[in-house]
């Protein structure tokens, strides 16, 4: 609503500003189903492994538990949290992000397992893996630039190649650490997001063909890295070494057959299978439940992200672009990571180290999970919110108001507005436009 027209009728403005948004229900159910299937899944799957460290059957389970309710609070105050506030910090973001990896390096505070340097240490948490809040924080900043900068994305190289340049800063910082994983799932992040706010996308293609020689020099530079590809291709030829976790991994999903062995009856777990409960949770899940249960976490998943995608267009066609772009960056980083982490679980893909959103049992990835799913809920409540209020400025301006004699012009203040806001709705949106899409351009 513009100034002038707020001015003319206060009593209007305060009843849309009363209007109140409803959070997403499908959102909320399916991220809500998951995390319980992560709950049942974390539990069966530690119980081995916590008697084998002699910490009692339910730690972990109660660690996870723990996280999930921290998480649930900061999902709730992400969701009541307002949008304008968060795009108007999208600069102080981004500085955030680099300083978060930075902060691993200095002595006494980051931490360093199996000769990765990801962590800090954090009092009451034990230790925090940064990057999955910079996962968070960086798509809110990618956010705030494309709604910013749309028009000269699609134009010009500079606007383009400047998140391509923060990417790259990300991802030089977390080679160091080395986390492969997460350096691939930024670079993917960003390319989609990219994609999504209209990028040239000829003028896409250098920086890509630059980048994959690169990130293949990267990929190889370390032995690990090779082996676990080449034993990707053949785990069988050396089982017992670098092969060990995808055959182990293999022989749990092959046991599972349509129905699986029952819950809790998995033998994997019993210390064959290293990382049940984290990065190999999926196996378990494959194992104790078989093609069925596989089946229903595609199924949650595909569902969740497909939802998210659904919100972020529906937030393109109100106009709502930085609420676009965080449901889309939060859709792709969802589906992307659970895709990966599923696909080395079933032997589909290399290994790596990511978890399962929701699932895996990790302080870090359960904790800024739910905040990523608090942020897309607080999308969908401003989209529902806004909806309401172009719907009542719609109504009031089609009848009269009470005593306004029938010839009488009804709400002339507010015809702009209502003309506006109509037009925000019924505006065909520029993704079934084009094959580029290009969401940012401001109306």
């Amino acid at each position: 609503m513009t100034e002038r027209a707020a001015n003319a009728n206060p009593r209007q403005a305060t009843r849309l500003d009363a209007i109140a948004g409803r959070f997403d229900p499908w959102l909320l159910g399916l991220a809500c189903a998951i995390a319980c299937l992560g709950i049942v899944m974390v539990g069966s799957s530690s119980i081995a492994i916590a008697e084998g460290l002699d910490v009692g059957p339910f730690y972990f389970l109660g660690k996870h538990l723990l996280m999930l309710t921290a998480g649930a609070g900061l999902a709730f105050w992400m969701a009541r949290t307002e949008l304008k506030v968060l795009e108007q910090r999208g600069q102080l973001l981004l500085l955030l992000c680099i300083a978060s990896l930075l902060l691993v390096f200095i002595p006494g505070i980051g931490h360093s397992v199996n000769g990765a340097q990801r962590w800090i240490r954090v009092p009451g948490i034990s230790t925090f893996q940064m990057v999955e809040a910079v996962k968070v924080m960086y798509i809110v900043w990618l956010a705030s630039y494309l709604k910013r900068y749309s028009e000269e994305v699609s134009a010009t190289w500079p606007a383009m190649l400047k998140p391509i340049g923060v990417a790259i800063v990300l991802v030089v910082l977390l080679a160091l650490q080395p986390d492969f994983g997460s350096l691939s799932l930024i670079l993917a992040i960003t390319g989609g997001m990219l994609v999504l706010g209209g990028v040239n996308m000829p003028r896409m293609f250098g920086p890509v063909l630059v980048g994959l020689p690169l990130l293949a020099v990267v990929a190889i530079a370390e032995p690990y890295r090779v082996r676990r590809l080449t034993s990707f291709m053949d785990p069988w030829a050396d089982p017992f070494d670098s092969g060990y976790q995808l055959t182990n991994a293999l022989m749990a999903v092959g046991r599972g057959e349509w129905f699986g062995v029952g819950l809790g009856s998995s033998i994997q777990k019993l210390q064959y299978l290293p990382e049940a409960h984290t990065d190999f949770i999926m196996a378990v899940i494959a194992e104790e439940l078989g093609f069925v249960g596989v089946c229903l976490v595609v199924a949650l998943f595909a569902a969740l992200v497909g939802r998210a995608f659904w919100v972020g267009l529906k937030c393109a066609e109100m106009r709502r672009h930085f609420s676009a772009y965080c449901a889309f960056g939060i859709a792709l980083w969802f589906g992307l990571q659970s895709f990966v982490s599923i696909g080395v679980n079933l032997g589909l893909l290399p290994t790596k180290g990511l978890t399962l959103p929701l699932i895996s049992y990790g302080g870090s990835s359960t904790l800024m999970s739910c905040v990523a799913v608090g942020l897309l809920l607080r999308v969908s409540y401003e989209l529902d919110r806004a909806q309401r209020q172009v719907a009542r400025l719609r109504g009031e301006a089609a009848q009269p108001s009470a005593g306004t004699p029938p010839t009488a012009s009804p709400l002339p203040s507010a015809a702009p507005v209502v003309a506006r806001s109509v037009d925000a709705v019924r505006g065909t949106s520029r993704l079934r436009q084009r094959v580029e899409p290009t969401l940012g351009r401001a109306g």
